[in-house]
C-alpha cells in the first residue's frame, strides 16, 4: 500500500539502488571537519601570500602595466574639469563643517592621492563631501563651539578623522563590510534627503548674510532662526548676488543634461560663478556695503598635524563615537557610488579594498590637516561624463588643487560667502531621490518606513536622531524576519523529482504519511528555533486531523523529513529546538529524518551528537530520503 502511494505521488524515475544511497548517506555522514580560518590563510605559499597582499593593498600597479597616452589625455581633461567643480566645492564644504575654507582644499589633495594608489574604482572622485560636513560640525560643536574656540574644534575635526580612518581601514581588513550594511539603502535615501533640506536651511544664513545663527540642524530652530533675522538684520545686496549665481548654476546644469556635450558647462559653472562675483565684489566694494566675503585664505603645502590630535581631552568616547558614525556614513555614500559606475562600465568593485583605501586616506589626511573625505556622488557624475580613464584623474585634480593652494588663495579674498552657498544649495538636489523613496514604497514598506524614519529624525531631530531610528527600523525588521516562522511544507511537482512549497505550486503532490518541511531562513537560532519547532507540530496535527475519516494505521505520519539546504548556520538554541522536537516525534511514533545540511551545520549537528540521536538518517536529496525510509517499512 505504501508503494502504491509512492507511485501515485507523481515520481516517473525509477528509485537508486539501495547501496548507492548507502553509499551518498555516509559522504555526508563521513565528511571531514571544516577548515578554521587560519588553515585557510596558511593554505597559500608566503610568497604568493605577500604578492597578492601588494597587489590587494595598491591596485596601482594593476593597471599602471597597460597605462597609455590616449588614456592620460582623458584623465588630464576629466581631473582639470573635476578641479574646476571641486576647489569651490571644497571651499563651501569646509565652510558648512565650520572649518577654515583652506582645510576644504587641503582636503581635496592629499586623500585623492592615496586613493589613486590604493582605491579600485576608476570614477570615485575623493574630496570633502556635504553630509559628512554637516555630520561633523553638528556633533562636534557640542562638545566645542567653534566661533569661541577655532582651534580647539580643529583639533577635534582631525582627531575624528583620523578614528574614521581607523574604523574604516579596520573594516576592510577584517572583511567586517557587513557592518556598513546595518544602514540600509532605503534608510541611507531617507538620511540623505533629510541632510540635504538642512544643509539647504543652513545656506540662509550666507544666503541672507544673516551674522548670529542657531546651532541646532533641526528645521523648526533653523526656520525660527531666519524668521527673526528677516524681522530684524539681513543684507538684501548679499540675497540678491546669492540667488543670481545659484539660477546661473542650476541652468548651467539644466543645459548640460539637455546637451550631453557640454557636460563640462555644470562642472565649471561654480569656478565662473567664484572668479566673476569675486571680481564684481572687489571693483564695486560691495563688501563695504555689508556683502560678507571669505577674506584670508591661508595657502601652500598642507601642513603637518600629527600634534594636533588629541588624545588626551576627555572627549576621546565621544569623539571615537562620532568617528565610527561618519566612518560608516562615509563608507556607505563612497561605495554605493562606487559600484553604480562601476556597474555601468562593467567591472567588479571590492568592497573590503575599497574600505582600506578610504580608510588608510583618512588616516594620512588626519596626519597632514585634512577632515574626513570620501567619494563624491554630484563631482563622480562629472569625472564620468568628462571620460575619466583611471584613477589618474584624482591625481590630476589633487595636483591642479594644489597648484591653487600655492598661486590662488590670494585672488578668492573678495569672494562673498553667499556664492560658496548657493554652490552648495545647487548640488543638494542631487541628494533628495524622490523616484527612488517612491520605488521603495511599491517594494518593501518596512523599508520605506526605515526611509521615512531616518528622514524625519533628521529633519525634526538631529543628525544623530535620524541615524539611530534608521538603525533601529533596520534591525527592528531583521528580528521580526528572524522571528517569523522560516518553513515551509513541501510537495512533488508532477512529472518531476522537484519539490517545491506547496502554498506556491498548489499543483504539488503531498506524499501520504510523510510531512515534508523546508527551513526558509538562513539560520536557526534562539529567535526562530521554538515557532519552527511548533509550527511543525501543528502541520502534524491538521494532517491527521483532516484524515480523520481513515482508519488509524492509514491515517498515522510515520516521517517527518527537514529540508536543511537553505540553512547556513545553527546555534544550540536551533539544536536544542531540533532535540524537542525529535523527542515529542519519537513519542508518538514519528521518526525525523535530515535532508541536506551544510557542511557548518551537519558540523555542529554532529558535535551535539544529534546525528546519532535520529539513527543516522541524513541524505542528500529528498527523493533519497523517501526511498530509504519506505523501502526499511517496507
Amino acid at each position: 500500500m505504501i508503494q502504491m502511494a509512492m507511485a501515485n505521488s507523481g515520481s516517473s524515475a525509477a528509485a537508486p539502488p539501495r547501496q548507492d544511497q548507502h553509499d551518498r548517506s555516509k559522504w555526508l555522514l563521513d565528511c571531514p571537519e571544516p577548515p578554521s580560518p587560519w588553515h585557510e590563510l596558511k593554505s597559500q605559499p608566503l610568497p604568493k601570500r605577500i604578492l597578492s597582499i601588494l597587489q590587494a593593498v595598491f591596485p596601482i600597479f594593476g593597471w599602471c602595466r597597460n597605462y597609455k597616452l590616449i588614456m592620460f589625455k582623458n584623465d588630464l581633461m576629466a581631473g582639470l574639469t573635476l578641479a574646476s567643480l571641486c576647489i569651490p566645492q571644497s571651499i563651501g564644504y569646509a565652510t558648512l563643517a565650520k572649518l577654515d575654507p583652506q582645510y576644504g582644499l587641503y582636503s581635496s589633495v592629499v586623500p585623492p592621492l592615496i586613493y589613486a594608489l590604493m582605491g579600485t574604482s576608476r570614477e570615485v572622485a575623493i574630496g570633502p563631501v556635504a553630509v559628512v560636513s554637516l555630520l561633523l560640525s553638528s556633533m562636534l560643536q557640542e562638545l566645542i563651539d567653534p566661533e569661541t574656540d577655532p582651534l580647539g574644534y580643529t583639533k577635534l575635526v582631525l582627531t575624528t578623522t583620523f578614528f574614521a580612518g581607523i574604523f574604516q581601514a579596520s573594516f576592510g581588513i577584517f572583511r567586517l563590510g557587513f557592518l556598513v550594511d546595518f544602514l540600509s539603502h532605503a534608510a541611507i535615501v531617507g538620511f540623505m534627503g533629510g541632510a540635504a533640506i538642512v544643509i539647504g536651511l543652513q545656506q540662509l544664513k550666507g544666503l541672507l548674510g544673516i551674522t548670529n545663527f542657531t546651532t541646532n540642524t533641526d528645521i523648526v530652530s533653523v526656520l525660527r532662526t531666519v524668521w527673526r533675522s528677516c524681522h530684524q538684520q539681513w543684507s538684501p545686496h548679499t540675497f540678491i548676488l546669492g540667488c543670481s549665481f545659484l539660477s546661473f548654476i542650476l541652468i548651467a546644469r539644466f543645459i548640460g543634461k539637455k546637451n550631453k556635450k557640454l557636460f563640462w558647462l555644470p562642472a565649471i559653472a561654480p569656478l565662473i560663478s567664484v572668479v566673476v562675483s569675486t571680481l564684481m565684489v572687489f571693483l564695486t566694494k560691495a563688501d563695504e556695503h555689508g556683502v560678507k566675503t571669505v577674506r584670508h585664505i591661508k595657502g601652500g603645502l598642507n601642513p603637518i598635524s600629527i600634534n594636533d590630535l588629541e588624545f588626551n581631552t576627555p572627549h576621546l568616547g565621544h569623539i571615537a563615537k562620532i568617528g565610527l558614525i561618519v566612518a560608516v556614513v562615509a563608507l556607505t555614500e563612497a561605495i554605493a557610488v562606487g559600484r553604480s559606475f562601476a556597474g555601468i562600465k562593467g567591472y567588479r568593485l571590492d568592497g573590503n579594498k575599497e574600505m582600506v583605501a578610504i580608510g588608510f586616506m583618512n588616516v594620512l589626511g588626519s596626519l597632514t590637516s585634512c577632515y574626513a573625505a570620501t567619494g563624491s556622488f554630484s563631482r563622480t557624475a562629472v569625472n564620468f561624463a568628462a571620460g575619466c580613464e583611471t584613477a589618474m584623474s584624482n591625481i590630476v585634480m589633487a595636483v591642479t588643487v594644489f597648484v591653487a593652494l600655492e598661486c590662488l588663495t590670494r585672488l578668492l579674498y573678495y569672494t562673498p560667502i553667499a556664492i560658496l552657498a548657493s554652490i552648495i544649495l545647487s548640488a543638494l538636489p542631487g541628494l533628495i531621490d524622490i523616484n527612488e523613496a517612491i520605488h521603495i514604497w511599491k517594494i518593501d514598506k518596512l523599508d520605506f518606513l526605515a526611509l521615512i524614519g531616518a528622514f524625519f529624525g533628521v529633519l525634526f531631530g538631529s543628525v544623530e536622531i535620524g541615524l539611530l531610528v534608521a538603525v533601529v527600523i533596520s534591525f527592528a525588521k531583521i528580528i521580526l524576519i528572524s522571528i517569523r516562522p522560516g518553513i515551509e511544507t513541501l510537495g512533488r511537482i508532477p512529472g518531476t523529482d522537484i519539490f517545491a512549497d506547496t502554498d506556491q505550486y498548489p499543483m504539488s503532490v503531498k506524499t501520504p504519511r510523510v510531512l515534508i518541511c523546508r527551513v526558509k531562513s538562513a539560520l536557526l537560532c534562539f529567535a526562530n528555533a521554538s515557532s519552527i519547532e511548533e509550527r511543525i507540530m501543528r502541520w502534524i496535527n491538521e494532517e491527521e486531523e483532516d484524515e480523520n475519516t481513515k482508519s488509524n494505521d492509514e491515517r498515522k505520519i510515520l516521517f517527518v523529513v527537514l529540508d536543511m539546504s537553505n540553512l547556513m548556520n545553527v546555534d544550540t538554541s536551533g539544536i536544542t529546538a531540533l532535540v524537542e522536537l525529535h523527542n515529542n516525534l519519537i513519542q508518538i511514533g514519528i521518526e525525523l529524518v535530515i535532508v541536506n545540511p551544510k557542511w557548518h551545520v551537519f558540523h555542529k549537528l554532529n558535535q551535539a551528537k544529534f546525528v546519532s540521536k535520529i539513527g543516522g538518517r541524513v541524505y542528500l536529496t529528498i527523493r533519497e530520503a523517501l526511498d530509504a525510509c519506505f523501502g526499511l517499512k517496507v
